[in-house]
């Protein structure tokens, strides 16, 4: 692990390999951290640098988010100091959400994108997710945790994999989370601006997936240009774990394309 400060905040993460191919920058969603893309850094380090931040305010990230630009804002700060010009972004739920605002804000860093089970709209309940975080300060993370985990991964899950996902959700800290939900309730609409991606896009979802079904998924493909949509069976919310080669498969698949664009 490593950590380098930005302005007012310290960011923790993990920076491995040395490939020639183009730098992967995988941005984890609420409430995980970086572990969560262990299969993915072990997949792709032999080819390509691949750089897993805890997000502010999660993991080994510690603070709290001051709005919802700031973590799109923290990404491209990273990209700079560790002199990387361009990356593949992967994001997964809020992640996917933070790589959107990554893309808006600072296309000139996205090389490729793959957005996995998210949204492009606005928050449907902004009052129940600020609700959820003031419940996450007041009771801490374990009955938030528990009652989310088989909706994260499916009831059937490997245990190691349930087990993986408890342990990351119960080690958050709840204020920083709490801080990010309540930024991410007033997030913008992206799906006007997806028209304007110009990167290769993969849209992935699992099958089971009810926090952003297969509809949110297909929505966000339909509206950028040229964008491919793979749905993956016997995964929940989580198929980067749950099923981690398919979900492999769909980031060469990008890399790929990333690399045809480029040439």
């Amino acid at each position: 692990m490593h950590t380098v400060t930005l302005g007012t905040t310290t960011l923790a993460f993990d920076d491995i390999g040395a490939g020639s191919g183009t730098p992967l920058l995988l941005v984890h969603g609420h409430p995980f951290d970086r572990s969560m893309w262990a299969p993915q850094i072990e997949g792709f380090r032999g080819a390509h640098r691949v750089i897993g931040p805890d997000l502010r305010g999660y993991g080994a990230s510690p603070g709290a988010v001051p709005q919802w630009s700031a973590f799109a804002d923290d990404l491209a700060t990273l990209l700079d100091v560790l002199r990387v010009e361009r990356a593949v972004v992967v994001g997964l739920s809020m992640g996917g959400q933070i790589a959107m605002d990554l893309q808006r804000r600072h296309p000139d860093r996205v090389a490729g994108l793959l957005l996995a089970d998210t949204t492009a709209a606005v928050d449907a309940d902004p009052a129940a997710r600020v609700a959820t975080a003031d419940r996450l300060e007041r009771d801490g993370m374990d009955p938030y945790a528990v009652e989310a985990l088989y909706r994260m991964v499916r009831p059937d899950a490997p245990p190691r994999v349930a087990e993986h996902v408890l342990e990351m959700m119960r080690g958050t800290d709840p204020r920083g989370a709490a801080a990010a939900q309540r930024a991410r309730a007033a997030r913008p609409d992206y799906r006007s601006s997806l028209g304007a991606v110009d990167v290769p896009t993969v849209v992935v979802v699992g099958t089971e997936d009810d926090y952003t079904p297969i509809r949110d998924a297909q929505e966000i493909a339909d509206r950028v240009p040229g964008a491919e949509l793979v749905v993956i069976d016997g995964a929940a919310h989580l198929p980067p774990l749950e099923q981690p080669a398919a979900f492999n498969a769909a980031v060469a698949r990008l890399l790929a394309r990333t690399a045809a664009h480029a040439a």
